[in-house]
């Protein structure tokens, strides 16, 4: 039923609960895990006056990027079959189109259940995931802790 499972991952806190989901999964089904960790290009602090220029961003988030891939892939079970990935572009784009273009049977992803304000300043890559994937997706509430 499932031989390929996507975890996308940014890095946050509490990622752990989502990996535990994706290898639960992995594991009964004998499927390989794809961490996925996006390059956010968006550099939104790029003008004169407010910060990074755009090299010291992307920097920035391929070093993010490669340690929240590590961090994850360290949480499965050694086990488990895993393929690391990073991509760069926007995140919900680019976990989109890997489950477009890559054989995955199931996406699991952590949401940290943003709601008002926060919501709609921040977005949900989750929620976007979820109303266009053309596979399952289970999301799973990362704890702030």
């Amino acid at each position: 039923m499932y031989d390929t499972i996507l975890l996308p991952t940014d890095g946050s806190e509490g990622i752990e609960t989502a990996a535990d989901h994706a290898a639960a999964i992995a594991e009964r089904f004998d499927a390989a895990v794809h961490v996925l960790s996006v390059v956010d290009t968006r550099n939104r602090f790029e003008s004169p006056t407010s910060g990074l220029s755009t090299d010291a961003w992307l920097e920035a988030e391929r070093e993010r990027s490669a340690h929240a891939i590590a961090e994850t892939v360290d949480t499965l079970p050694d086990d488990v079959t895993v393929e690391q990935v990073r991509r760069e572009g926007v995140p919900k784009s680019v976990i989109l189109d890997y489950v477009e273009d890559e054989p995955v049977d199931l996406v699991v992803m952590g949401t940290h259940g943003r709601t008002g304000l926060d919501h709609y300043l921040v977005g949900s890559v989750a929620e976007a995931v979820v109303r266009r994937s053309p596979v399952p997706v289970m999301t799973v509430r990362l704890d702030d802790d």
